[in-house]
């Protein structure tokens, strides 16, 4: 097998990611691959099952390294290509014609989000941990990400996209990133069943209820202290307030990049009269798009991923540093001359 296996088996149209040592982190070629496989399956397939080697990891991610090593120069094109691909098959997974079942065991972060939890039907079990880690490299949530966390309850959209929070199975669900949990000794006796015919609607009946959801209790609080889309203002509330959360979310947010979690915060703000996930994307790629040569995305990548001394240098080194100026800018259309993940 190699690192992505492509076929047809019974009724489904299966993709399983095959680079377990590197947590399944999607390489560019992996991208085209399933997305040429998709539109080739249109008509071809009952359903799509979208799933990966290893216990580790559905997806940890994008390939960063390739993105790192292409765009340290200061040169956006190649990281501008990627995610103009990248985010036209994750608006292709959330509009496709025909179910598409992802089971998404370990870390979905990032990239992993993208292809796993726009799908139809989306599957946890007790190992999985979602997160939006994207502001920890100096980049804003995106692959579409801005969208499930602008519909997530109450405000935990804003917690979980500026701190990164990982999720478990319970939370995951609750907050719009999954939709069934599933003991994994029992995923493989599903996909056979659904290779052979079993709707993809009947799996809320095999579903179970999961444990261990810390978001639901948490809510008022977070509410509370997140009911505000000025990056300064969050951050005063978490630094004179005592409780757990607000401490472990001051913690997660003072390694972040100031610049990237002010956008984030103006994206989910702005998601409020969004349509659907194009508009997010639209939204994300204007910072994606300008992240190379403006802000902080080769300095987060140095510093958490290549160096791994996590001391990155960030544009702005405080919430109260960034100028709203500076946002606007980010988050501006884009000019004429840069090609928009769409066209």
């Amino acid at each position: 097998m190699s690192d992505l296996h492509i076929r047809i088996e019974g009724n489904a149209g299966c993709i399983t990611l095959n680079r377990p040592e590197a947590l399944n982190a999607m390489t560019y070629d992996q991208c085209l691959a399933i997305e040429a496989a998709l539109d080739d399956w249109n008509d071809r397939v009952d359903l799509v099952i979208l799933d990966a080697v290893g216990e580790r990891a559905f997806c940890a991610g994008g390939d960063i390294a390739d993105l790192y090593e292409a765009s340290k120069t200061g040169d956006p094109s190649y990281s501008r290509q990627f995610w103009r691909d990248e985010y036209r098959l994750n608006a292709k997974i959330a509009a496709y014609p025909k179910p598409i079942v992802t089971f998404l065991q370990g870390f979905t972060m990032g990239g992993g989000v993208g292809l796993g939890c726009h799908a139809s039907h989306r599957i946890v079990g007790d190992s999985s941990r979602i997160a939006m880690p994207e502001c920890s490299i100096g980049l804003v949530p995106d692959i579409g990400g801005s969208w499930i966390l602008a519909n997530a309850p109450g405000h935990l959209g804003r917690y979980l996209a500026v701190t990164g929070d990982r999720m478990g199975p319970a939370d995951a669900i609750y907050a719009g990133f999954a939709d069934h949990f599933l003991p994994e000794d029992r995923w493989d006796g599903l996909k056979e069943k659904l290779k052979s015919g079993l709707s993809p609607d009947a799996i809320s009946e095999e579903s179970l209820a999961p444990e261990g959801g810390r978001l639901m209790a948490l809510r008022a609080t977070i509410d509370a202290l997140f009911d505000t889309t000025s990056l300064q203002v969050v951050s005063e509330r978490l630094r004179s307030t005592d409780t757990e959360i607000a401490v472990q979310a001051s913690r997660a947010m003072s390694r972040n990049a100031p610049l990237a979690m002010a956008a984030t915060l103006r994206i989910l703000e702005r998601m409020a009269d969004a349509s659907g996930i194009e508009d997010a994307l639209d939204q994300e790629f204007r910072y994606t798009s300008r992240a190379v040569e403006q802000g902080d995305f080769i300095e987060g990548i140095r510093a958490l991923i290549i160096d791994k001394d996590k001391a990155p240098k960030w544009v702005y080194p405080t919430a109260d540093d960034v100028p709203s100026e500076k946002v606007e800018e980010m988050l501006a259309p884009l000019p004429d001359n840069v090609q928009n993940w769409r066209d």
